[in-house]
């Protein structure tokens, strides 16, 4: 049984493309201003569990920069169907329908996960994360190695690469995206595709990010909140330094035509987490589950065994 619970929406007053908000939900204050006194709080996420076994583990999937949970849709079903686990899909703050906030790191997202998963009764739980996701997913191992029975980083180390270094691009170039009102919608995407065409060359990632782009009474906005991603981005792209090490199974699950892992990354891994394992699944890039979904599926099951 499929269990939905905070679709956040907003009236669309002021969220013309043009515009500097391109918020659809509830936007949260800074809880990290002032005089730097207060916490950020987390945020209520917007998630999908799908029922199973309670005495298994649950699996948790985190999707990665400019995703969201309907990313691991198909993923979730099968694995759920294959294993009999109960499966969660969440939304990270600032992307899909989870509230917008202008807080967005790692630490505050590990912090959001801190507070849903207890709430939702999945703990000790397996987590994966895809990309930023797979970032979260090692911090909060590493900060609360109780809540995480085994952990699971696709396509993702705790070390800065390469590979990321065009996501301010797209970010900016997604800012600048003018559509007037009043155009069908089909038309109003081919725009937007066009617009983004000359700074995000690759068809794929064009239509990854266009799926941002959606539709709220009767006009298009995005539903990433592209200004916190702006103002954070760097904090996004590395990995905070931590000290402990996190010592439960972990599996690094790589794209074998990928070059966001370098083997130089290993020394950190398996600082990080002395348990780890690096497999690599041929013939996929950086987004291992939607290019090879059962591979990705079978690697995953292979090591919950």
């Amino acid at each position: 049984m499929l269990r939905c619970t905070r679709a956040w929406r907003l009236p669309l007053e002021g969220l013309g493309l043009h515009s500097r908000s391109f918020a659809r939900v509830p936007v949260a204050p800074s809880s990290s201003g002032g005089r730097g006194e207060a916490e950020p709080r987390p945020l209520p996420l917007s998630y999908s569990l799908l029922d199973g076994e309670a005495a298994l583990p649950a699996v948790i999937f985190l999707h990665g920069l400019f995703g969201c949970k309907t990313n691991f849709n198909s993923i979730a079903k099968a694995f759920s169907q294959q294993t009999g686990r109960r499966v969660l899909t969440v939304d990270a703050r600032n992307h899909g329908n989870s509230p917008h906030s202008p807080d967005m790191s790692y630490e505050i997202m590990s912090q959001d996960l801190q507070d849903l998963l207890p709430q939702l009764g999945l703990v000790p739980c397996v987590v994966v994360g895809h990309s930023m996701g797979g970032r979260t997913a090692m911090l909060l191992a590493l900060q609360r190695p109780e809540l995480v029975e085994r952990l699971i980083a696709v396509d993702i180390s705790p070390v800065e690469g390469t590979g990321s270094s065009h996501f301010p691009a797209y970010v900016a170039a997604m800012r600048t995206v003018n559509i007037p009102d009043g155009l069908p919608r089909s038309r109003a995407r081919k725009l937007a595709d066009e617009q983004l065409s000359s700074v995000v060359q690759n068809l794929a990632v064009r239509q990854y990010l266009l799926t941002n782009l959606v539709e709220v009474d009767g006009r298009l906005a995005w539903r990433l909140n592209l200004d916190a991603l702006a103002q954070h981005l760097d904090k996004l792209l590395t990995f905070p330094q931590r000290q402990e090490s996190y010592l439960g199974p972990t599996l690094f699950l790589l794209g074998g035509n990928s070059q966001l892992v370098h083997p130089s990354h290993h020394p950190e891994i398996m600082r990080l987490f002395p348990r780890a394992q690096i497999q690599t699944v041929p013939k996929a890039g950086h987004w291992i589950h939607a290019e090879r979904p059962q591979d990705f599926i079978d690697a995953i099951r292979g090591f919950l065994v």
